[in-house]
C-alpha cells in the first residue's frame, strides 16, 4: 500500500536521521491499535537520494511481520527506484535487531546487489527512537559475512519480475503519450510495444 507523502516529506536523504524524520511521522499517523503491530516499509529513492515514494509491504502482529523479498523488489523495479531503504518498527520499544531481522536483511542485500537496486540502510524504529544498520556498521558486517546464495529458482523468478516491470513501465509511458494525443504508430515504435498492445491501451484512455 502506497503511503501518502507531503511535498515536505519528499526530502533528499543525507543520513539516517532524515529517514527517521519521515518515518516517525508515518508511524505516528497510524492509530494506536495499528502502531502496536509491526510494519515493514520500503523507501524508494531517486539517483539524488530524494524520496520518490514509500510503500507499506507488510502489516503483521505485535512481534512479527511476513516479508516476501520478491515482492519488495518487484515493487522497487516497477517504481524504477535507484536504491532503497528498509524500515520496520518494533512495537515493544526494543531496538536491537533480531536474528530474523538480520536474516531478512542479508537476503534483501544479496538480491538488491544482484538486480542493481542496492539496499543502503535498514532502520528499526519506535515512536521516539531508531536503530540504523548502516550507522552501527551492521550493514557492512552482514554484507562481508553473507553466505546467502540465490537459488536457480530465485534467479529465474527475479528475471521474470524484471521483465514484467520493464513491460509495465513501457505501458505506463505509452498511456501518457496516448493521453497527450501522440500518434499510436509513433508510440508503438518509441515504447517497443505491439500494435495490439497499443490498441488495448487506447481503449482505456
Amino acid at each position: 500500500m502506497k503511503v501518502r507523502l507531503t511535498e515536505q516529506q519528499k526530502i533528499k536523504l543525507l543520513n539516517s536521521q532524515h529517514v527517521y524524520q519521515v518515518m516517525q511521522q508515518v508511524l505516528l499517523r497510524e492509530n494506536k491499535i495499528n502502531r502496536n503491530k509491526e510494519h515493514f516499509w520500503i523507501m524508494c529513492l531517486a539517483n539524488n537520494s530524494r524520496v520518490m515514494m514509500i510503500e507499506l509491504i507488510s502489516l503483521g502482529t505485535v512481534n512479527c511481520t511476513i516479508v516476501d523479498p520478491m515482492e519488495v523488489f518487484s515493487f522497487a523495479l516497477q517504481k524504477r527506484a535507484v536504491k532503497i531503504v528498509l524500515v520496520h518498527n518494533h512495537p515493544s520499544g526494543e531496538l536491537a535487531p533480531s536474528f530474523s531481522d538480520n536474516d531478512l536483511t542479508e537476503k534483501l542485500l544479496a538480491i538488491g546487489k544482484f538486480i542493481g537496486i542496492p539496499v543502503i540502510d535498514h532502520l528499526i524504529i519506535t515512536e521516539t527512537k531508531y536503530y540504523s544498520y548502516a550507522d552501527e556498521g551492521l550493514l557492512d558486517s552482514i554484507t562481508r559475512k553473507s553466505t546467502f546464495d540465490l537459488s536457480f529458482a530465485n534467479i529465474i523468478q527475479l528475471k521474470e519480475e524484471i521483465k514484467k516491470s520493464k513491460q509495465e513501465a513501457k505501458k505506463e509511458m505509452a498511456t501518457v503519450l496516448l493521453e497527450k494525443g501522440i500518434d499510436s504508430n509513433i508510440i508503438q515504435v518509441a515504447c517497443e510495444l505491439t500494435k495490439t498492445q497499443v490498441e488495448k491501451l487506447l481503449k482505456k484512455v
